[in-house]
């Protein structure tokens, strides 16, 4: 009889078929021809509305640009960036890093679409408030008969907005780097206890923050984010630094691998089909999450949203992700036997410590715990809002139950079963919001040119 492990990675693998790198990466192509890259050509205009500048205090929605743009970065700047690329390292090799690059190249543009179409056919829930995500969506903008794709997204999201790796990932870096590494403690067969117990712990916290609702969920990841973020990407830049003679060598080993099969992934699909998977896991984009997130930004010009959405793939995967990969990859954690065993984030944590120190633990670890909460946080609200959808706003605090209920299972679960639960699901919720992407792009390319149009004309770019 099949264990829970074996379950999880049998879903896993039927789940991402070479089928769905045609989908993730053939329509996001799509999208980056279609646009003719004139998103990309308004990317510091982005960067202005992030600033405030454009913000409509009257404007449909609950959220700044800034904070949603905080509230969906928490979702995707954390333990995919950080212990995501360490299992992407060992599983495909520094080549599966070359396909996370090309997944966020493309999720660029993926975003923009995904993102601009959240806030145009947002719709009421089933209490009147004005809602946006991959299954208002469909159920606004597409035909009646797509609609059984939006409850299909929103069942997947149940589980799939589950914080097991996240959860499981923070509770390995605690345990094995600061209570048995730093404190020098042995916990032997006292192990599980420990887990569950630091399991009910981040429970009983989160169930305090989330129960506050968005407000207090953005709010609290536009302070942390952006902060966590800079330490993160300094550290990392600091261990570069150390060894920047190396680093073109890595970075041509990054290009060169990715063309080559490796035996250990499978070949050469393995390869791409880690680097893929990881990207996904890291940007979110064609995923819908981030489209959750960002329909509630309060703006009556849905393709502002798009644009401040397209920057995420950019932090995210571009900026944090191939420090990650760097860092491991100079500090010499990654050779013939050096892993000793390390998977996830205490590979990375073992990078950080082997050039830095205990400084460099400390760092890694500060930004662990802080990544891993604000995505516990975020994800909350993911999981409720489509569990709102489906059974109706009043019913939303049974699935915030389940969900802090979740964290506990999550602390005890290995690695390899958090991760291919999240994946499985990932990848299905990819079907519905890249099929409705793709149905409604012309809407996107429609109000992209109405909208770059009046920003041309305007004088300073400020009106449209």
């Amino acid at each position: 009889m099949p264990n829970i492990a074996d379950m999880a990675a049998g879903f896993a693998g039927l789940a991402w078929g070479p089928w769905l790198l045609v989908l993730l990466l053939g329509g996001g192509a799509w999208f980056f021809v279609s646009s003719r890259l004139l998103p990309f050509r308004y990317l510091p205009h982005a960067v202005q509305l992030l600033t405030g500048r454009f913000d409509q205090a009257g404007a449909p929605g609950q959220l700044s640009h800034f904070r949603a743009l905080a509230s969906a970065l928490a979702g995707t700047v954390g333990m995919g960036n950080i212990a995501g690329v360490a299992v992407a390292l060992t599983a495909g090799g520094p080549g599966a890093i070359f396909w996370m690059w090309m997944t966020a190249l493309l999720g660029v543009a993926t975003k923009f679409f995904t993102c601009t179409l959240a806030v145009h056919f947002r719709g009421p829930d089933s209490a009147g408030e004005i809602q946006g995500g991959p299954m208002y969506v469909i159920r606004e903008g597409m035909p009646a008969r797509a609609r059984p794709l939006a409850g299909f997204f929103c069942a997947v999201a149940l589980v799939g907005c589950l914080p097991l790796f996240q959860t499981n990932q923070l509770v390995q870096i605690v345990r094995d780097v600061w209570v048995e590494g730093e404190l020098g403690v042995t916990l032997g067969d006292n192990r599980l206890g420990f887990d569950l117990g630091l399991g009910v712990l981040l429970a009983a916290v989160t169930g305090i923050v989330i129960y506050g609702g968005i407000q207090r969920i953005a709010s609290t990841a536009a302070r942390v984010v952006p902060i966590m973020t800079v330490l993160y990407v300094g550290a990392s830049l600091a261990v570069i630094m150390l060894n920047i003679a190396e680093v073109p060598a890595a970075l041509g080993q990054i290009v060169a691998l990715a063309f080559e099969p490796a035996a250990a992934a499978g070949g050469l699909i393995g390869v791409i089909l880690i680097g893929v998977q990881r990207g996904a896991f890291s940007n979110e984009a064609g995923i819908g999450t981030e489209a959750l997130a960002h329909g509630a930004a309060k703006t009556s010009h849905a393709v502002r949203e798009g644009l401040v959405a397209m920057t995420g793939p950019i932090i995210d995967t571009l900026l944090v992700c191939t420090c990650t990969a760097l860092v491991i990859m100079l500090s010499g954690v990654l050779g013939a036997g050096a892993q000793n065993g390390a998977d996830g984030v205490t590979l990375t944590a073992r990078a950080f410590g082997g050039v830095l120190g205990h400084t460099g633990t400390l760092v890694l670890f500060i930004c662990v715990v802080a990544f891993s909460l604000t995505t516990i946080l975020t994800y909350s609200y993911y999981g409720t809002k489509c569990f709102a959808y489906l059974f109706g706003v009043s019913r939303a605090p049974i699935y915030a139950g389940i969900y802090v209920a979740s964290l506990p299972v999550a602390a005890v679960l290995s690695l390899d079963t958090a991760i291919n639960v999240i994946d499985g699901c990932f990848a299905l919720m990819a079907i519905p919001t890249m099929i409705s992407a793709l149905w409604l792009s012309p809407v996107v390319l429609r109000e992209a040119r109405i909208y770059f149009t009046a920003l041309r004309e305007s004088s300073g770019g400020s009106a449209g």
